[in-house]
């Protein structure tokens, strides 16, 4: 029986979005992403397909122009002190997450840390992307969403 493609490669409300990562070793990137996040994969590679969540993340490798973008080189980032791009993660419980990927080999710059309308903390993939992993508090309650909330 053939398989149905994920809405990535079909997507079944006319249009999806996904976040692009441009990395230095594409098999390091998806093991870090499936392993430690938990993103499904869906392709292996080029680009690698990754469905995480109600999103997806594309890992392609780095390179030269092509002729769908002729002036523009695919790169990583340069250091992992410069941010240019970041993926944002929002879970109901931030501390359990926080507990599982650190279990599962996350290295988080800090804790948690509340800061009034959010907790939130970062972590770096292999290339040095950062991911904030954040759960809604006190923006709920500015919203008027507070005891709403799921």
């Amino acid at each position: 029986m053939k398989e149905t493609p994920p809405d990535y490669f079909w997507p079944e409300t006319g249009m999806v979005l996904a976040h692009l990562l441009i990395v230095r070793d594409v098999d390091r990137s998806r093991e870090f992403y499936s392993n430690v996040l938990g993103a499904q994969v869906q392709r292996d590679r080029n680009p690698c397909v990754m469905r995480f969540h109600n999103s997806y993340i594309v890992v392609n490798e780095e390179g030269g122009p092509t002729d769908d973008k002729p002036k523009v080189d695919a790169r990583a980032p340069a250091d992992s002190k410069t941010l240019s791009s970041a993926l944002l993660v929002r879970v109901t419980d931030v501390h359990a997450t926080y507990s599982t990927w650190k279990t599962r080999g996350a290295r988080f710059l800090t804790e948690p840390k509340d800061h009034e309308l959010e907790i939130r903390c970062y972590l770096q993939d292999p290339d040095g992307y950062l991911i904030e992993l954040g759960q809604a508090t006190g923006i709920l309650d500015e919203m008027g969403m507070g005891a709403q909330a799921p």
